[in-house]
């Protein structure tokens, strides 16, 4: 099998890869009879010279390849046709802006596997880059503390060579008293409390975050029950939540209250509550200084998050009265961070993290057996039309 790893054309600022150079080797010692190719590319994170040097073949053509892996979405006229693509496609969720690119794959008879979609036979993905979502977005949330209290200064995560330059980051941060919430669980979260740990911040209970004082930094980990309740008071569990969102509330105020810094690192679903609203943002009793927006979702659950930040310029300002953006350094701002592709900002570690979990749980499936139908399973499309698992997209598809 030839397998051809794309160049990413689509966000030039992605210099992420799904496999690195000794990545690439390994799998060509593992599995002899296969080729691997490299489209040549300047802005990658690993450079052409260093696949060179572990003896991948880099080229501007990867037509002759039956398997094609990227990271994002692949131009719709960059597409070749009748290949089995590997990438984000971002279609899984009906996502207006993508439908085309879905409607192409189809016409050309492609194969689409899509990493969101792969999963073991419990459900759980296999793929992402959560994690490293998770541990930038933390990072980025301490960086912001420390500008908005003006009580440290650290190097912005791209400008570092990889985690460990990061990591070291972390010995300038200054903390005395501040509480912070942690929300999300799975890769983000994870992520996100690696960080934490790192700078050596006490856990504490729910009852202790908001009746007590601290002389040092203390974070609380809320999880989906620990803030929301239903409306008619009853005892209830996730589950309960999850098929019924509609009969629940946010009670997240309370802990507004008391925290000084908040990383939002939760996942969303439609139709549950808002964290909290604009208006009750406005409550004088609103202390969060600084909020972490790993989740990104615009005008949602965090009210304050009305746009997304960039790697370059990741923090902006939310005045809680006007609802509009400000200089965050304003002292009735909320300091924003809300960058949507953190992960990006250490592109080698985020690759390699990548590249490891493809090829112990990816690549047996697509070299040897896919018994447990891993790939099946994640196939959107296959033969010019939707496969079974994805015929709810039929409406998407045609324009309904």
């Amino acid at each position: 099998m030839k397998i051809g790893v794309l160049a990413e054309d689509k966000a030039l600022d992605d210099k992420r890869v799904p496999l690195t150079p000794e990545q690439c080797k390994i799998l060509m010692t593992i599995y002899p009879g296969l080729q691997l190719f490299v489209k040549s590319s300047a802005i990658r994170c690993f450079s052409d010279e260093m696949y060179i040097a572990n003896g991948i073949d880099v080229v501007d053509d990867l037509s002759d390849c039956d398997v094609l892996i990227g990271i994002k979405e692949v131009p719709i006229t960059s597409l070749i046709a009748d290949k089995t693509y590997f990438y984000f496609s971002h279609t899984i969720k009906a996502q207006p802006y993508n439908r085309g690119l879905l409607l192409r794959m189809m016409e050309l008879n492609i194969n689409m596997v899509d990493y969101e979609a792969l999963r073991d036979k419990q459900g759980k993905r296999l793929l992402g880059f959560g994690r490293y979502a998770g541990i930038v977005g933390a990072y980025n949330g301490l960086l912001t503390y420390g500008l908005k209290s003006e009580k440290y200064n650290l190097k912005a995560a791209y400008s570092c060579e990889d985690s460990i330059e990061m990591e070291q980051e972390l010995a300038k941060i200054k903390l005395s008293h501040e509480k912070i919430i942690v929300t999300g669980n799975g890769r983000v979260g994870n992520g996100i409390l690696e960080i934490i740990q790192k700078v050596n911040i006490r856990e504490v209970s729910k009852e202790e975050f908001l009746n007590e004082i601290f002389n040092e930094a203390v974070f609380l980990h809320l999880n989906t029950m620990d803030y929301n309740v239903r409306k008619d008071g009853i005892s209830s569990d996730k589950q309960d939540f999850y098929n019924n969102p509609d009969l629940y509330c946010s009670s997240f105020m309370q802990y507004t209250k008391q925290a000084d810094i908040f990383i939002a690192g939760h996942y969303y679903s439609s139709g549950s509550p808002y964290l909290f609203t604009r208006e009750e943002a406005k409550d004088s009793e609103f202390n969060i200084q600084v909020i972490a927006d790993i989740s990104c979702d615009i005008n949602g659950p965090v009210a304050c998050t009305i746009k997304p930040s960039t790697i370059t310029n990741p923090i902006y300002g939310y005045d809680k009265q006007s609802e509009l953006e400000v200089d965050f350094r304003n002292e009735n701002a909320i300091a924003v961070m809300a960058v949507d592709n953190l992960p990006c900002e250490l592109p080698k570690d985020a690759s390699e993290d990548f590249g490891n979990e493809m090829i112990n749980k990816v690549i047996p499936s697509l070299l040897i057996s896919d018994n447990e139908q891993i790939i099946a399973n994640a196939t959107i499309c296959k033969a010019g039309d939707l496969t079974p698992n994805f015929e709810y997209l039929r409406n998407y598809v045609n324009g309904n």
